[in-house]
């Protein structure tokens, strides 16, 4: 598909210098993009890159656009300009409405009107479809789950039983949500982990998008929920019963474990582990690889382990770290000596 820049500014609303005629079919960065590609300026120190570009038009802040040798498209945010731009040139295929020949849909399941589902679908009973979902190769969508208007999920999804999908969503492929939350019971009659059922579900906003091998289980004692608008990256790990609320973002390979109250408007870094039973509050930013072992209570920005450094030093830090209370016990003798 090819626009031209005068389309794409009035599309998007941006003024435009210069011809309005160039036809765009496609978007790359500075270093990259080539004659009939739109590409961006996101910082003002990679300016001096403008002149070696060869795209054929560029996205930049007003004060960055003095002097530039190419068409301009003003934005004073170029990185969000960067998201609505990229949605015209997406090239993820949209699949055929109707339901595919060897899906199996049970009787008393519901299929909204122009929903697309795939081959190899199983969809259980009482299930219910909103309107345009769409349901790649190999999902399964257990008995009783809910899933939204125009929420996409991606090829090879599980959804169990009991498990609501709000309206707008996306869920990509490998992820499995409703599954069994880690729950086991010691029994010293038997010497043996005794199952803990749980018998609730999970239950997911509106707009959430959901990345490749997430897991999010299910509840014991209450249903494990995500807000509106909540971005799970891939590989992240839901434990049961966790609440995580509306807007906040999680990265790849964080493991948050069952109970954990997670507020608003939070951003929490890829590799992060959050214990079980704390509560974290809105608006609270976590940098990766941080052990969250106890509850936040105010917000900030919050980090723990040590910097990188090399292991040649690390080495040696590691047998300064064996003898801290040692050296801790050492100076307060020394204090207490000082102050008699």
């Amino acid at each position: 598909m090819k626009l031209t820049l005068g389309e794409i500014a009035r599309e998007l609303d941006l003024e435009l210098k210069g011809d309005a005629s160039i036809e765009i079919g496609g978007i790359a960065n500075l270093a990259d993009a080539g004659p009939g590609e739109l590409t961006f300026l996101f910082n003002s120190s990679y300016k001096k890159y403008l002149g070696e570009t060869r795209a054929s038009a560029v996205v930049v802040r007003a004060q960055d656009a003095d002097g530039c040798a190419i068409a301009a498209l003003i934005s004073e945010h170029p990185r969000m300009t960067w998201a609505l731009v990229a949605r015209l040139f997406d090239p993820t295929p949209v699949p055929e409405k109707g339901t595919h020949s060897m899906a199996i849909v049970a009787k008393s399941a519901e299929t909204g009107e122009n929903s697309s589902i795939g081959p190899n679908v199983v969809i259980e009973a009482n299930a219910v479809l909103g309107k345009n979902v769409i349901l790649g190769a190999g999902c399964y969508v257990g008995e009783g789950s809910r899933i939204g208007d125009n929420t996409r999920v991606f090829p090879n999804v599980t959804i169990y039983h009991d498990v609501h999908i709000g309206k707008d969503g996306i869920v990509h492929s490998g992820v499995v949500l409703g599954a069994d939350g880690f729950g086991f019971e010691f029994d010293p009659k038997t010497a043996s982990m005794v199952k803990i059922p749980q018998v609730f579900g999970v239950r997911i906003g509106d707009n959430v998008e959901i990345g490749a091998g997430t897991t999010v289980d299910r509840g014991a004692l209450n249903h494990t929920r995500l807000g509106d608008n909540v971005k799970l990256d891939n590989q992240v790990q839901v434990g049961h019963g966790t609440t995580i609320g509306a807007n906040t973002v999680i990265s790849g390979c964080t493991a948050i474990a069952g109970s954990t109250r997670i507020g608003s408007w939070c951003l929490i870094g890829g590799g992060v582990g959050i214990i079980d039973n704390i509560e974290i509050v809105d608006q609270t930013e976590i940098t990766a690889m941080t052990l969250v072992s106890h509850s936040i209570t105010e917000k900030g920005r919050y980090s723990s382990g040590t910097g990188l450094m090399p292991s040649r030093a690390w080495k040696r830090s590691i047998v300064g770290f064996s003898k801290l209370d040692e050296l801790i016990k050492r100076v307060r003798g020394l204090e207490s000596r000082s102050r008699e």
